[in-house]
């Protein structure tokens, strides 16, 4: 279901918001221009839902269910990007990012109350995991039986891309894409001044423990502020090792990292995460700019 942003002025600017992906959405033009703004921020909203329809694992009229459904896909081009992406990344951190790891949502619930899973739970849904096991024969996508795809470590980040990609390609105007604290800035904003935006501390939730300054470029913050369990002493974020079902105990609060564009920035949080007590030296060889929580 989707419903026209709201918008509204703060001098130089027009914020509009509204909500896709389970996220607060916000989109910033730098025009005094109400119709033009609008239009843009239409054009970004459009976008983001467009995405979520087309790559929700939620729905049973998309591709991902046609491909979850075990039958050989030939999927579009864009998805066959996605895929592309998907298949780099999880070659790039040598299976620890894998799309085909979602069904562990299965056994781990993080949601009040909830336990940490049984190893025999665990240990069922292992052998239904792993990017090595799918055929992916350009165009023409196979999963084995038993085995899901899931773009959602991907899909919010590539979102953000994509709505500034089609504001870009109709306006020259200064805009900043935020959903849900992932967002990227086409440029800075008039005599050269930066855009603001804030990480949120993730030991004082609602605090800002940092303000960034942001010409251009983009930020995304992995972490486990909102999605945990702790168990016995112990914190269990929700980004899961696809090898071992497990997420590490030892891994930052929350990492924000700063690239070109949104969907790296994206990747690049979350494997840090999943590097655990390594997190702060696997960014370091990256050689980017991050914030890092513990």
């Amino acid at each position: 279901m989707t419903s026209s942003p709201s918008i509204t002025r703060r001098g130089e600017l027009h914020l509009g918001r509204f909500r896709c992906m389970a996220s607060p959405c916000e989109v910033l033009i730098e025009s005094a221009d109400a119709a033009e703004s609008r239009e843009l921020i239409e054009i970004a909203s459009r976008e983001a839902y467009r995405i979520e329809q087309k790559f929700s694992r939620y729905r049973d009229d998309n591709i991902v269910h046609r491909i979850n459904r075990g039958e050989r896909v030939e999927v579009d081009a864009e998805t066959a990007r996605l895929l592309d992406f998907a298949q780099q990344c999880y070659d790039l951190s040598d299976g620890c990012f894998d799309i085909t790891s979602g069904i562990l949502r299965r056994a781990w619930k993080f949601v009040d109350g909830a336990r940490i899973p049984a190893q025999e739970d665990l240990d069922r849904l292992l052998p239904h995991i792993g990017w090595h096991k799918v055929a992916w024969e350009k165009p023409f996508f196979t999963l084995p039986a038993g085995m899901e795809i899931d773009f959602g470590g991907i899909g919010k980040e590539y979102a953000v891309d994509s709505a500034l990609g089609l504001i870009r390609k109709q306006s020259k105007r200064s805009a900043m894409v935020n959903f849900g604290g992932d967002c990227h800035a086409s440029g800075p904003l008039a005599g050269g001044r930066p855009w603001m935006t804030g990480i949120e501390n993730p030991n004082r939730p609602g605090d800002a423990s940092a303000v960034i300054q942001l010409k251009r470029g983009a930020l995304a913050t992995s972490g486990d502020v909102f999605k945990f369990i702790e168990q016995n002493g112990l914190r269990y974020g929700h980004i899961l090792n696809p090898k071992s079902g497990w997420p590490d105990t030892d891994s930052p609060r929350s990492v924000t990292v700063a690239a070109a564009t949104c969907t790296e920035a994206g990747i690049l949080s979350t494997l840090a995460m999943l590097q655990g007590k390594d997190a702060e030296a696997f960014l370091d060889r990256q050689e980017v700019k991050y914030w890092c929580y513990r």
